[in-house]
């Protein structure tokens, strides 16, 4: 085999995709992209989202273009685990930020088994820190794919989710009313915009 020549994935075998970035990059486009896809394909497929995502739907991974494929709302990946059929092909899971530590060790035990396992979701929060369990996700993974909003400021590409209300904790589910796209040099960290208020007043 000619060195330059891209190894191509087994059919049979177990596989882990990540698809990241910050929020109105498409990650739960190019998602519902691949699952569509495995379903002309005619594998088996089942797709979860975290029941606390209920923005637009509460049983559909639904993309802020307003794509949609029906999922399976879950607490958390034990939830996740109990309703997986042993017989399908293909998992994919979106914003798997909010579904804990326990989806990195399953995702890894269903690649094992020889599924194929799409995940979507945030990998940095608010304040611009890594947002777990993204990275170790992103770090276990055969593929990654990082995608980039645009920047509300200047069009650049968009790495952050820059909150625009006020509030300290780490999960805000919300769309354009509480997030924009920012590049780096746009976004502010909370703690600079707390600190610019107090030597304001």
């Amino acid at each position: 085999m000619n060195p330059a020549t891209p190894r191509l994935r087994p059919v049979h075998a177990g596989w882990i995709e990540v698809i990241t970035g910050g929020m109105f990059s498409g990650k739960s486009e190019e998602l519902i992209r691949r699952l569509r896809r495995a379903c002309i394909a005619r594998q088996s497929v089942q797709a979860f989202k975290p029941s606390i995502d209920d923005r637009y739907s509460e049983t559909e991974i639904v993309s802020h273009d307003e794509n949609r494929i029906e999922s399976t709302p879950v607490a958390n990946s034990e939830a996740l685990r109990e309703l997986l059929d042993p017989e399908t092909q293909v998992i994919g899971i979106d914003e798997a930020q909010f579904l804990g530590p326990g989806v990195v060790q399953l995702c890894i035990e269903l690649a094992r088994k020889g599924k194929r396992v799409i995940v979507a979701g945030l990998d940095m929060d608010f304040r611009g820190e890594p947002f777990e369990p993204m990275p170790r996700l992103m770090a276990v993974a055969e593929e990654v794919t990082k995608t980039h909003a645009v920047c509300v400021v200047c069009g650049a590409p968009a790495l952050h989710s820059q909150r625009i209300v006020e509030g300290d904790e780490r999960v805000m589910v919300g769309a354009l009313e509480v997030y924009e796209p920012r590049c780096r040099d746009h976004f502010t960290p909370p703690d600079e915009i707390e600190s610019h208020v107090e030597e304001v007043r």
